[in-house]
């Protein structure tokens, strides 16, 4: 079975907060609001040829009230040849509040991108840190609930 996915990364319009970073493993570090991350992840994705698995749209990526800029990613099933893709989400990443703490912004793509066509590399391949300890995101993660999962919860499908 592939384990190829596409990424909605989400970025949200109203944060305010700015995040200094490299776009780029060795980059100069840049001040980045949220236009220009979704324009610089787009990009990222474009240049190495992902634009058919990573879409960058604007919208509300959690964490409102926290410092910003917010960023949220999707993770979709590929469908198969002559099938319609879904929007049903298989699991999801956030880097609300957390985007400072990466060694560059392509670190986004390059983390979730599961096969060589990322072309890139930020040189920090630490695993997630799910306490958000030092020098790692807080990474919240939701696993698919089963339907007997449900069941046994009480809610529903």
């Amino acid at each position: 079975m592939s384990r190829e996915r596409r990424i909605v990364i989400t970025v949200c319009p109203r944060e305010r907060g700015v995040v200094t970073l490299p776009i780029e493993r060795g980059g100069r570090r840049v001040r980045l609001d949220a236009a220009a991350i979704a324009h610089a992840l787009a990009t990222i994705a474009g240049r190495r040829g992902l634009r058919d698995r990573v879409r960058v749209e604007s919208g509300c990526a959690g964490r409102c009230s926290g410092p910003g800029p917010n960023v949220s990613l999707a993770f979709h099933a590929v469908p198969g040849p002559g099938e319609p893709s879904d929007n049903v989400a298989l699991g999801w990443r956030s880097y609300a509040a957390s985007l400072g703490t990466l060694a560059c912004l392509a670190q986004v793509i390059d983390d979730n991108v599961e096969d060589d066509r990322s072309g890139g590399d930020c040189g920090v391949r630490e695993p997630v840190n799910e306490s958000g300890g030092r020098g790692a995101p807080r990474v919240a993660r939701v696993r698919p609930r089963t339907p007997r999962a449900l069941r046994a919860s009480g809610g529903s499908a």
